[in-house]
């Protein structure tokens, strides 16, 4: 976390980078996207609901910020074809991707442990898991291409401690925590970064399914978080790998107050 306070937020520029956003379309993801582009990133909004990736669209735009792209994808039923088309369309488009964010996420039901129902289990691992895999490694070639890539799964305090009836979200958290201890291990040395973060609580839509009877406006919003965010896409993290990074430590100055 030291090299993270060396560097001021306004410092975290983006001009020239293209970062594609998984889940762009509400909360922790629709405000990452926005807070790239306006720091000079062309986004790429992945996400299933096109109405929504609309609006983020329009909201950049309104913004003066680089044109984004729109992705349509449902990552429950995107296959192996799925990923690699869209790789070859960033190389087409844009000749390389400079930042990733994995940032969507399937809350799934929370239950006792004996009432799992295994559809949801396996629905929440597909997206949560075994998607983000599949997508990060078909669009590995486009990720190699960029001078200093960046890699950042969003996971969450559940993934670290397990909790009573967090069932599969929390599972899935545990893997996503793992997989990027792997990948960071096995890129180490090269041009790719593969880093953590872990929001904390937040006042999102998925939250307030959660903890429905919890005081929203007590916690942090998603635009109080994005120091952090900014700090990994950027290359004031060149050197930052492997690691697993709390949000809410960050100082909570948002980029309109830069």
């Amino acid at each position: 976390m030291t090299d993270m306070h060396k560097h001021n937020v306004a410092n975290y520029d983006l001009k020239g980078k293209v970062i594609l956003v998984t889940g762009a379309g509400d909360g922790i993801g629709k405000e990452a996207a926005v807070t790239f582009a306006k720091a000079g990133a062309t986004v790429i909004l992945l996400g299933r609901t096109v109405s929504k990736l609309e609006q983020v669209y329009d909201t950049i735009v309104a913004a003066g910020a680089p044109e984004p792209a729109i992705v349509p994808l449902d990552m429950k039923g995107a296959t192996k074809t799925h990923y690699q088309g869209l790789c070859a369309t960033i190389e087409e488009q844009f000749g390389q991707l400079d930042g990733l964010l994995q940032n969507a996420s399937l809350l799934g039901v929370l239950s006792p442990f004996e009432h799992i129902d295994h559809e949801s289990w396996n629905d929440v691992l597909q997206v949560n898991v075994t998607a983000q895999f599949m997508m990060t490694q078909a669009l590995m070639p486009a990720l190699k291409k960029a001078p200093h890539a960046s890699i950042v799964f969003t996971s969450s305090g559940v993934g670290r401690k397990g909790r009573a009836f967090w069932g599969p979200y929390a599972v899935s958290k545990f893997a996503t925590e793992g997989m990027a201890q792997v990948m960071a291990d096995e890129y180490e040395g090269t041009k790719v970064r593969v880093n953590v973060i872990n929001p904390g609580a937040t006042r999102t839509t998925m939250r307030s399914r959660a903890y429905p009877g919890e005081d929203a406006m007590k916690l942090k919003t998603p635009a109080e978080l994005m120091p952090t965010y900014l700090y990994l896409m950027s290359d004031a993290s060149i050197d930052s790998n492997g690691q697993s990074l709390d949000a809410q430590s960050m100082p909570t100055r948002t980029l309109s107050e830069v």
